[in-house]
């Protein structure tokens, strides 16, 4: 997979363009290189995660959010991210997938702060919006900053 994206960012490169954003499938693949990384590769793998899987609601983000959902739950230990990085990307993806997720971690005392300031920033939220409005009125603090914000 790290091959076949060299050699087509190498190639888009030729042409003066920046390279494709990720597939599902190369999301997937790329989720099981983070997984067990190859050596020296780890600093690679985190920047496309972190850059060259789009935000929103296409099929890739759904992959990247599952994942990132997965560490920041405590569900799934990764060495190269922590429940607070993987809470931080949640936070990057401007809506979709990942809105959820951040609802749910409003209420892990861990990462609660990282969810927070990730919906604060979060365009698309749709119905989920009454979910933290909910949680404020439960006297959840971290969602009624997220209200306030």
């Amino acid at each position: 997979m790290l091959q076949a994206y060299r050699q087509h960012v190498a190639e888009r490169a030729a042409l003066g363009i920046p390279p494709l954003p990720l597939t599902a499938q190369q999301t997937a693949e790329l989720i099981e290189l983070i997984k067990a990384p190859p050596a020296g590769e780890e600093a690679f793998l985190l920047d496309l995660l972190t850059h060259r899987v789009p935000p929103g609601v296409d099929d890739a983000a759904k992959v990247k959010a599952s994942f990132l959902a997965a560490v920041a739950h405590g569900d799934l230990a990764v060495g190269l991210v922590s429940k607070a990085r993987a809470t931080e990307l949640l936070g990057t993806m401007v809506g979709g997938y990942n809105v959820h997720p951040l609802i749910e971690l409003l209420d892990d005392a861990e990462v609660a702060a990282q969810a927070a300031a990730g919906l604060k920033k979060t365009l698309l939220m749709f119905d989920f919006f009454n979910d933290v409005a909910e949680k404020a009125k439960a006297g959840n603090a971290k969602a009624k900053e997220v209200m306030q914000s």
